[in-house]
């Protein structure tokens, strides 16, 4: 049986353009004052969120305040090689490089030369790839300050 794309089924959720203020002003007055969140059933009883759902809400409407789509996932969700790709943007030859050489952890499925990848180890993989492209950028800066040919 196929298995079925993770990111396509994954939940998007897409701001109207008329919820973006109200979102930004979520976002502004929870940060500001550890705000708690209620929600009110229907039968008129409140449950105070807890904190861990709180900073995700406020997190997901500072980018929907900024007209970003988001998508949720848990950390914990495997990914295929091609999804990986998609998800950053790479061929997906590339990513079975990244694979086979450990940069990104992975592992394969018993009897089958099929692997899943951990969200996490992707997005760790993300986290150092943008700080070594922002120590590139530093070393540039640096470089164009002091006038050095290279």
């Amino acid at each position: 049986m196929p298995r079925t794309g993770v990111l396509a089924s994954a939940t998007r959720v897409e701001a109207d353009g008329g919820d973006r203020e109200l979102l930004a002003h979520l976002e502004a007055t929870a940060a500001a004052t550890k705000a708690s969140l209620v929600l009110r059933g229907p039968d008129g009883t409140d449950i105070e969120l807890p904190r861990s759902l709180v900073n995700l809400l406020v997190a997901a409407a500072h980018d929907l305040a900024k007209g970003n789509a988001v998508l949720a996932l848990p950390v914990e969700t495997r990914l295929t090689p091609n999804e990986v790709a998609e998800l950053l943007g790479l061929s997906r030859p590339f990513v079975a490089r990244l694979l086979d050489e450990g940069e990104i952890p992975s592992q394969y499925l018993p009897d089958s030369r099929h692997r899943l990848v951990r969200l996490a180890d992707v997005l760790e993989f993300q986290a150092r790839r943008e700080q070594r492209a922002e120590g590139r950028r530093r070393i540039m800066d640096v470089v164009e300050e002091v006038d050095l040919p290279y």
